[in-house]
């Protein structure tokens, strides 16, 4: 695989035995883009309390977040927006994100941990690496499950700002998930600009 000038790429390759954490937040939503996450944290100064961003409260997934991004060697974030979750289908389009999160970090990774069965491909990344997947990673590998959390939170972030937006569908209560009311609003209102139009409930809404 091909090496690139550490200057040239952006990336510090003088740190190895890394491990970069991967999750995404936003598979399953209506609308809104999927957002992933790349973490490397600095073994020196761990962070209590970290678990998969689904089992923790709000406002503990914010303070996890600052820290998470204070004291990691490393963190990237990666987006796909509902446009391209159309054009290559949301398993693409969470690969993608994947890819870019780990394009966003600051110093390579020597290694990878996804969460699920599925990695995105390594094919003209700007450094070497393995990687692997791992099943519910997000709740059994620390740094996957700082991924999370930092994926989570700035995904629900970008959805408020959403609802802002786009007022009546309710962004910011439900993040794009297909709620009772998220579907009377798309019933009422016809999709947004944002909403995903190869998903079926956003199709069975579409102008006819």
């Amino acid at each position: 695989m091909r090496r690139a000038d550490p200057q040239q790429a952006g990336f510090d390759l003088r740190k190895v035995g890394l491990t970069a954490g991967i999750d995404e937040a936003g598979r399953g939503p209506l609308a809104g883009p999927v957002v992933a996450a790349a973490v490397i944290l600095d073994r020196k100064h761990p962070i209590r309390g970290i678990a998969d961003s689904k089992v923790l409260a709000p406002a503990v997934r914010e303070e996890l977040a600052l820290r998470i991004q204070q004291r990691s060697i490393a963190c990237g974030l990666g987006w796909a927006d509902a446009c391209e979750v159309d054009a290559i289908n949301i398993l693409q389009a969470t690969l993608l994100a994947m890819r870019r999160a780990m394009l966003g970090l600051r110093c390579a990774p020597a290694h990878v941990i996804v969460d699920g069965d599925r990695c995105p491909s390594l094919a003209g990344l700007p450094f070497d690496c393995s990687i692997e997947a791992v099943v519910a990673g997000d709740s059994s590998v620390t740094c996957v499950g700082a991924a999370s959390i930092l994926a989570k939170v700035a995904r629900d972030r970008f959805m408020c700002e959403l609802d802002v937006r786009y007022p009546g569908y309710g962004f910011a209560g439900h993040k794009g998930y297909g709620t009772p009311e998220h579907l009377d609003a798309l019933r009422r209102l016809g999709p947004s600009p944002v909403h995903r139009r190869s998903f079926a409930p956003v199709q069975s809404c579409l102008p006819r």
